[in-house]
């Protein structure tokens, strides 16, 4: 059953020419999307939650994080707010 379910790649490339694949359900990525954005946005957008959330548990239910990593952490935040407009703790319900 699950070899019947539609699939997408999408292509990641950094700066430096670095390039990744990754293949999803085609559904699951039109079940996450927000309105009529596009698959691209949409895995842009779950890509960014996702490095937020994994900063924002390190750093804060981790283990010892260090003046680098909350730098890094601070740095997602701010571009978690400037793509979604509300902040990580508005989006998640996760206050501290």
């Amino acid at each position: 059953m699950a070899d019947d379910v539609e699939t997408t790649t999408f292509t990641i490339e950094s700066e430096s020419g670095d390039e990744d694949e990754v293949t999803l359900p085609a559904g699951l990525v039109d079940l996450v999307a927000d309105g009529d954005q596009s698959p691209a946005e949409t895995v842009g957008d779950v890509a960014l939650l996702s490095f937020a959330s994994r900063a924002h548990h390190v750093v804060h239910h981790g283990q010892g994080a260090d003046e680098d990593l909350e730098a890094q952490e601070a740095r997602a935040m701010e571009l978690f707010e400037e793509r979604f407009g509300v902040t990580f703790a508005e989006a998640t319900g996760h206050h501290h």
